[in-house]
């Protein structure tokens, strides 16, 4: 068994006085993906940003004891979710230019606009794009932040058939490289050998 880049345990969300889904377990190892699933307020962001470390896991009770959720990552990873975090203000290129002197990444930003099929839009201010642009930017982003594993929210909202294709495609070369993928999306995705959840099947 390899050495997993994810390991979580016992993972529970509340939202108001309902618990949405746990205990959730999850345990991915290199080149793996994972499709999580499920309607509309299941929970399914909510777990994306709990495995960003922006929302902490519900410490759920039971007859005197507690379950204390506990996620462990082995690298870096980078979070694509509705905010792209671009300048709304700023042209694309220069927007997507502040973020490459803060990530440092090593994918040249020009080659990166190129791929994602933004290059004649590095001039319109972010605020003017579509969804489906904005998502292609917030993907232009991750990639510049070269993470070892990809949280991505939604990230075919928006696109077309060949966006779609895109996002297949870069999920896959992330994944042949050794990274961990895991997308939270109401849409199909094409993830081969991946794993898919259902958290209507994961409520406590």
């Amino acid at each position: 068994m390899q050495a997993a880049c994810l390991v979580a345990w016992e993972l529970y969300c509340r939202r108001g006085d309902r618990i949405l889904f746990g205990p959730l377990d999850l345990w991915l190892e290199p080149g793996e993906a994972l499709h999580l699933t499920g309607p509309n307020g299941i929970g399914k962001t909510s777990l994306i940003r709990m495995l960003a470390g922006l929302l902490q896991p519900f410490v759920a009770y039971d007859m005197g004891s507690s379950a204390m959720g506990s996620i462990t990552w082995q690298g870096s990873f980078a979070l694509q979710d509705e905010r792209p975090a671009l300048d709304p203000h700023l042209p694309l290129g220069q927007a997507l230019a502040f973020w490459q002197g803060i990530d440092g990444g090593t994918a040249p930003l020009d080659r990166r606009i190129e791929r994602l099929g933004l290059a004649h839009l590095t001039d319109v201010p972010v605020r003017y794009l579509s969804t489906g642009q904005k998502k292609r930017a917030a993907l232009a982003r991750v990639i510049g932040q070269g993470a070892d594993h990809w949280l991505l929210d939604e990230p075919l909202n928006g696109l077309d058939k060949d966006g779609v294709a895109l996002v297949e495609a870069l999920i896959a070369e992330r994944r042949a490289a050794g990274g961990t993928v895991i997308v939270a999306s109401h849409q199909p995705v094409a993830l081969p050998g991946g794993q898919t959840i259902d958290l209507r099947d994961h409520r406590a």
